[in-house]
């Protein structure tokens, strides 16, 4: 069984809509999530789990000795633990392949400016980052990696094929799709799609796909056209 675990400093916000739909069915069979307060952690009796900078500067900073007390107490050896910032590693499709074959994986929701660059150091964790931009805190990106993660995972997903033909699995953005009715405000299904020629549709849908990504990601298709 595949086991997220994510420290953060609001463990209400959990599980939020991982106990829903194929998430919420395979949870506690497939996969499960346990949810760590660092607060719980603090040293003091009033429970601080940051401080103001060293060299100044704004913001406050999580503090190294109760972000290390609540990952030694949890984590176990060998584990894979990841710090959701933003300047880390873009996570990407092939990240969250990677990180399905781990049995375990442990994200640290940051907040404030940061944390202590020291607790990354001693315990060798891996940062890594869902975009450009900033969030207010790691919950958000939490979500987004365990998302993305539990997709490859097997028995969660209804159609084991339905993460192999999404976008970015061959390096591309996906086709169009279509369902019923066939026509819809006089606009018609390709008819491609209803000849029944399989050989013609996987040809048209890849044409599809390489022109979208051409188009909309102009970056995706020069990697694809390496390859």
């Amino acid at each position: 069984m595949f086991l997220s675990r994510v420290f953060t400093l609001y463990p209400d916000y959990f599980p939020g809509y991982l106990d829903k739909g194929l998430f919420g069915k395979s949870k506690g069979k497939e996969w499960n999530l346990e949810i760590i307060n660092i607060r719980d952690y603090a040293l003091d009796k009033h429970k601080t789990v940051d401080d103001t900078p060293y060299g100044g500067g704004n913001g406050m900073i999580m503090k190294a000795d109760v972000l290390a007390s609540s990952l030694d107490a949890n984590v176990k050896s060998g584990e894979k633990t990841i710090y959701l910032s933003p300047r880390g590693k873009v996570f990407n499709s092939k990240l969250a392949r990677e990180f399905s074959n781990e049995n375990s994986i442990n994200l640290i929701c940051g907040h404030f400016e940061g944390v202590d660059e020291r607790i990354l150091e001693s315990r060798n964790i891996e940062e890594i980052s869902i975009g450009d931009f900033i969030l207010s805190g790691g919950e958000v990106a939490a979500f987004v990696v365990i998302d993305s993660i539990l997709r490859f995972i097997p028995g969660i997903l209804g159609n084991l094929n339905s993460s192999r033909d999404e976008s970015f699995e061959n390096g591309l953005l996906e086709y169009p799709q279509f369902t019923k009715p066939q026509i819809w405000e006089e606009k018609k299904v390709p008819n491609v799609l209803i000849s029944g020629d399989h050989a013609k549709i996987k040809d048209w849908r890849l044409s599809q796909s390489e022109a979208i990504t051409r188009d909309r990601r102009p970056d995706l298709w020069q990697k694809y056209k390496k390859n």
